[in-house]
């Protein structure tokens, strides 16, 4: 037993780091053979200008008064050269925007191995390709592809880094810095002969990366005058250094020039998503190489920016972001980065059909190679049977043998399984689904034999199915603390404590005193609780602290919530009530609004399941030797007691795992940091303490976690079923659970996106794992006695 226990946590374990293997693992490849167009390019040196953070229609949009912001970049448009928008891709943010820019490829996703910040695999790139590049900016873009160049033939030029800065009054300085530093160079070159010989050679490259829009974008939003005047410095910058460039070479024309951005800006000044003011960047090339501007009468664009840039007479050509690399390559006749996916836009190219024809082929037979290396390393790692290729005649036989089945109550019985399944998994994502689980739930009875069997407890199945239907509907962030809420349910606890206490008192021809004094004690906790949240609440609005003996207090009830139930009556009813009173004392501690009635209403309604499904195996003409108040946890059963599995054994475990999400989503959606109310910590402690505070805030999630085990421990004595058949069960829906957020798990989108996915397979993995040991903690919570002598039975697993 404990081996398959050992080896089923290793296979959990193992699928889940299995995503991170499948889906997060580098799809970049090494081992390619360099393809470059073997005619002569049209230029002998390219121009790259990235303004990063600019938007599109912020430069191609005329002003108030009908001018340019950046005149200088639209008589390119109009006189010299093509335009049109780069998409981008996301996540919109600099490093995977340059190295699609640069490289050919988008966002590598074994970055989150890295948090994020760089490319944690070796790639090629135009830079690295080229006889030399001279590059100004920021550090952490040129270094980047500095880094991984090979030889000594990148040159970077960067301020430090703490010029960076949001806050500080002109973030121009670091556009004029470039232009500065790109002047002083061509000026020193004319005096250096080793530099004056090396900038005259063929297949060099300059980049200029301006980080001042960014930057004047975070801190002020992209409509602010100072986002504006940066393009317009940025602008004339450039009309400068193409100047510069023109004199320095002679005006041979051989220089291609490029102007575009890594992404765009929303207009609260973020960006890393995929809003369209995040991937639609500009683009406008000119130079050897590149088409004249082209007049056209129609356009094969129908949105509206051509007529609110007024430029609908000029052909406008868009691209994908990874195309510039590619063209870039084409234009100075390096071989295409080896990594690159881009196609290229032979639409701006202005050259012979051969050229273009040859262009085409290199950049096809480029990708191609990666197509080859990619197989043969996956054939090298795969067994020869399994790298075989898809047939289709297996899908067809597979409908055929479907079709052979004759429609019966099993496949019916599959259909709602299956759909119980999807509003789990849409659960995730959308409490309200819960909700409808809960109103199905509710309708159940009239389906069954159990309503006309039974009325009473069908009653109140429906009336707290209906009632824990509610919770999902309410909000999880953004409720204000509402302290009468939370003495409601301590009154409503102590009420009910007061009904199973006269109960019990009539039921019993004896009642020992020992349990009297328990079930008093526990009651005079649950008050406690209740004076001390109300105390500390007052306290703290009136600014008073946190009070020392209600902290005191707090912490002797956390202690003894636990140990209390050890000591009541090893009856099934009692001793769930025992753990029901024990954990409210300490969730009506933690609570801080209507959350403190969830735990009682789920215990209500996990009562009347303990009923049903006694009741449900009745009508199958299976006797239960006892009654549910006369079962005993410690009850010795032997293995020839249990019954064998039947189809309705599926649905009760169902019923676990759907009670498991419901206590995991029904006060608010704990995958969010937003869902923590640190206010909830308060009666323990308001010092900031991460970790105790995360303590506290984790045991008050899996309270009703331990609730909902306790009864499912119940169930399955009162059922006559091996637990370990119906918790195997329950494990095999939760992996079907995980294998829908498996292939869920998203490589693609904003940072946010990507960690969501990853998060609720996490999620659903770690309750797979989780419930092993819950179902320890319940087991030991249900079956254990604390006596002064002698050792407590306990039923078989």
């Amino acid at each position: 037993m404990l081996l398959f226990f050992i080896l089923g946590l290793f296979v959990h374990f193992v699928f889940f780091g299995s995503i991170f293997d499948i889906y997060f693992t580098s799809p970049l490849v090494h081992g390619m053979t360099p393809q470059f167009t073997p005619l002569p390019p049209p230029a002998k040196r390219l121009v790259l200008f990235v303004a990063d953070g600019l938007r599109a229609d912020t430069l191609y949009e005329l002003d108030e008064n009908g001018n340019s912001r950046a005149p200088f970049i639209r008589n390119i448009i109009m006189h010299e050269g093509s335009w049109g928008l780069s998409h981008t891709r996301v996540p919109t943010e600099s490093r995977p925007g340059h190295v699609a820019l640069i490289a050919g490829f988008y966002e590598d996703v074994s970055a989150v191995a890295k948090g994020w910040k760089e490319n944690p695999v070796e790639f090629d790139s135009l830079i690295n390709e080229s006889k030399y590049t001279w590059s100004w900016g920021s550090p952490d873009i040129l270094t980047m592809f500095a880094k991984g160049a090979y030889g000594d033939h990148v040159f970077t030029y960067t301020y430090d880094a703490d010029s960076e800065d949001f806050g500080a009054h002109d973030v121009t300085k670091l556009d004029t810095w470039v232009f500065d530093k790109v002047k002083e160079f061509f000026h020193a070159a004319r005096n250096n002969q080793s530099l004056f010989s090396k900038l005259n050679e063929e297949k060099i490259v300059f980049f200029l990366h301006l980080l001042g829009i960014d930057t004047n974008g975070h801190a002020h939003r992209p409509s602010s005058r100072e986002y504006k005047d940066n393009i317009k410095l940025v602008d004339a910058g450039m009309k400068e250094m193409v100047s510069i460039l023109e004199h320095f070479y002679g005006n041979d024309g051989k220089t291609a020039f490029i102007f575009t951005s890594d992404h765009g800006m929303t207009d609260w000044g973020s960006h890393g998503a995929g809003h369209p003011s995040e991937t639609l960047t500009p683009f406008v090339t000119w130079g050897a190489g590149i088409k004249y501007p082209q007049k056209v009468s129609a356009q094969k664009f129908d949105d509206a920016f051509l007529k609110e840039w007024r430029l609908e007479s000029w052909k406008r050509q868009d691209i994908h972001q990874a195309d510039i690399a590619p063209l870039m390559a084409s234009l100075i006749g390096v071989p295409f980065p080896l990594n690159s996916v881009g196609i290229l836009p032979v639409d701006y190219l202005n050259n012979t059909d051969l050229f273009k024809a040859e262009s085409m082929f290199t950049n096809a037979i480029q990708i191609l190679e990666q197509f080859k290396v990619k197989m043969t390393q996956k054939k090298e790692v795969t067994l020869p049977f399994l790298f075989i290729p898809f047939k289709f005649q297996v899908i067809q036989d597979f409908v055929t043998l479907l079709l052979t089945v004759p429609p019966s109550y099993f496949v019916g019985y599959l259909l709602v399984f299956i759909l119980g399944i999807e509003i789990l998994v849409l659960s995730f994502f959308y409490r309200y689904m819960l909700t409808a689980g809960l109103l199905a739930f509710a309708g159940w009875p009239f389906i069954t034999q159990l309503w006309t069997r039974a009325k009473s407890i069908s009653l109140s199945w429906i009336f707290f199915s209906l009632l824990l239907a509610a919770f999902p509907l309410m909000p999880v962030v953004g409720r204000k603390p509402d302290i009468f809420l939370v003495m409601g349910a301590g009154l409503l606890v102590l009420l009910l404590s007061l009904c199973v206490l006269t109960s019990l008192i009539k039921r019993k021809d004896s009642f020992i005193n020992e349990e009297l004094l328990l079930h008093l004690f526990q009651m005079l906790s649950v008050v406690l609780s209740m004076c001390v949240t109300y105390s500390t609440h007052s306290s703290l609005r009136k600014k008073q602290g946190l009070p020392l003996l209600n902290q005191i207090i707090s912490w002797l009830i956390l202690a003894f919530s636990l140990v209390l139930p050890l000591l009541s009556p090893t009856s099934l009813f009692e001793r769930l009530f025992s753990i029901l009173l024990s954990l409210m004392s300490t969730y009506i501690l933690l609570s801080t609004g209507y959350e403190a009635l969830f735990p009682l209403v789920l215990s209500c309604l996990m009562f009347v399941w303990i009923q049903v499904e006694q009741e449900t195996l009745q009508q199958r003409g299976i006797s239960c030797k006892q009654k549910v108040t006369s079962v005993r946890f410690t009850c010795s059963t032997d293995i020839t007691q249990f019954r064998q599995l039947y189809l309705d054994d599926v649905r009760r475990a169902f019923f676990l795992v759907f009670f498991l999400v419901t206590a995991f989503f029904g006060t608010g959606n704990i995958a969010s940091v937003n869902s923590f109310d640190l206010a909830s910590v308060y009666c323990f402690l308001t010092v900031f303490s991460p970790f105790m505070m995360g303590a506290l805030m984790m045991w008050k999630i899996l309270i009703p976690f331990v609730l909902v085990m306790c009864a499912f421990e119940a169930v399955q004595l009162t059922t006559q079923l091996s637990s370990k058949s119906l918790f195997l069960m329950v494990l095999v829906i939760s992996d079907i659970m995980a294998l829908h957020f498996f292939f869920l798990v998203k490589d693609y989108g904003s940072w946010l996106d990507i960690g969501t996915s990853i998060s609720h397979y996490v999620i659903v993995m770690s309750m797979t794992i989780v419930l092993v040991f819950l179902n320890g903690l319940a087991h030991l919570l249900t079956t254990k006695k604390l006596r002064l002598c002698g050792k407590p039975k306990s039923h078989l697993i």
